[in-house]
């Protein structure tokens, strides 16, 4: 892999990465940027244990931009984006409208005791996984999924290195369901001056597995998943996916890898190469939950034509140790991923309504037997 890092016009990084060593980025941003202003801070909640981040300066953000307006496109025929190559494998760069960022602007709002608050200090980034607007990330082949698995891993090892930064999460939105206002593929990566309430969970329902069992929690979920054999959707030598036993989710899917692994750094060549594959006959599963069963003779199959029209919408979650995490404070999280959709039937969301919202208690409406069946058996 070779990356190339440059600056866009406002001073945001820009990073390449590119299968091939031979390829020259040279190309230079020429719009007339303004330089960004950020206005995150961090106001931490004592009845929760928790921070929270208020970014009045993201409303101004783009919003559904027409396919020819994407920012997110190459460079070409005249029109100026956010890339500034007329074509790219894999982009990070920083993103133009941050929740976090480098240098967010002084705080100026007073908090008395027991209110907290400090500037919101961090780092927020794009991912582009590919150039071509209409494509998604099922459509990658493995090798290109193998830069951006590349891309995901340099960046970890990039911002943990960043003074103040606790925890590096990579991810992916896909769908208006879900709330994205850009329809080019793409993730995002945040590193958080904190460790996440959710992972502040894991990390303490680890110890207390631990003190119970003397076992790691993750490894005796994997185990459990894999004996039992009725919510493993699929199974390679060095991944495993499956529906937990306990699905928040009407169709969930968390990605394990077999040898347990603190975060993306730590997997191995083989490992990397397994989950290309494996990973995209998964998100072509996902595609196909609520396709049509049957294609209509003399035309074009609806199950490929939904597939493009009405994508499933999902959120993609890797969850990795904190960046210092130390023994009883982190060591015990497993590198995985979280694949879930908010669609729970054809033409259906599940919405979190009073008691998911208001008590974190969720209400799954499908089992999760039934859900892996389903998963299993649909067919490209």
């Amino acid at each position: 892999m070779k990356k190339t890092s440059t600056r866009l016009a406002d001073g945001r990084e820009l990073i390449y990465y590119d299968s091939r060593d031979d390829v020259s980025r040279t190309a230079r941003d020429r719009r007339p940027l303004p330089s960004t202003e950020t206005l995150s801070e961090l106001r931490y909640d004592p009845v929760l244990d928790e921070w929270v981040v208020i970014a009045a300066h993201r409303q101004g953000r783009t919003y559904h931009p027409p396919a020819d307006e994407c920012p997110l496109c190459p460079s070409r025929d005249g029109r100026l984006s956010e890339i500034p190559e007329a074509d790219y494998e894999v982009v990070v760069f920083e993103n133009r409208f941050p929740s976090l960022a480098a240098h967010p602007h002084p705080v100026e709002v007073q908090a008395p005791a027991p209110q907290t608050i400090r500037p919101g200090a961090g780092r927020c980034e794009v991912v582009c996984f590919t150039s071509d607007h209409d494509a998604s990330f099922a459509d990658l082949t493995p090798a290109q999924v193998g830069t951006v698995l590349e891309a995901w891993t340099d960046r970890t090892a990039e911002l943990s290195a960043l003074p103040g930064v606790e925890q590096i999460f990579c991810f992916e939105n896909r769908g208006a369901e879900i709330g994205v206002t850009l329809a080019h593929p793409h993730g995002q990566i945040y590193a958080y001056p904190f460790v996440t309430p959710r992972t502040e969970r894991m990390i303490a329902a680890a110890a207390a597995h631990r003190r119970r069992t003397g076992r790691n929690v993750f490894e005796d979920q994997l185990a459990a998943e894999r004996a039992d054999g009725r919510r493993v959707v699929l199974s390679g030598e060095h991944w495993t996916a499956f529906v937990p036993f306990a699905a928040h989710w009407p169709y969930e899917v968390h990605l394990y890898p077999n040898r347990r692994v603190a975060d993306l750094r730590a997997l191995n060549d083989a490992e990397r190469a397994e989950f290309a594959t494996l990973y995209l006959d998964l998100l072509n599963r996902f595609d196909l939950l609520f396709a049509a069963e049957e294609p209509v003779p003399g035309r074009e199959s609806p199950r490929r034509a939904d597939r493009r029209a009405n994508r499933t919408p999902y959120i993609a979650a890797w969850h990795q140790a904190p960046v210092r995490h130390t023994p009883g404070n982190g060591s015990e999280l497993a590198l995985h991923m979280e694949l879930f959709t908010i669609r729970r039937t054809v033409g259906k969301l599940k919405f979190l309504a009073g008691s998911e919202s208001g008590m974190d208690v969720f209400i799954n409406d499908v089992a999760p037997e039934d859900a892996a069946r389903r998963l299993r058996e649909v067919k490209r």
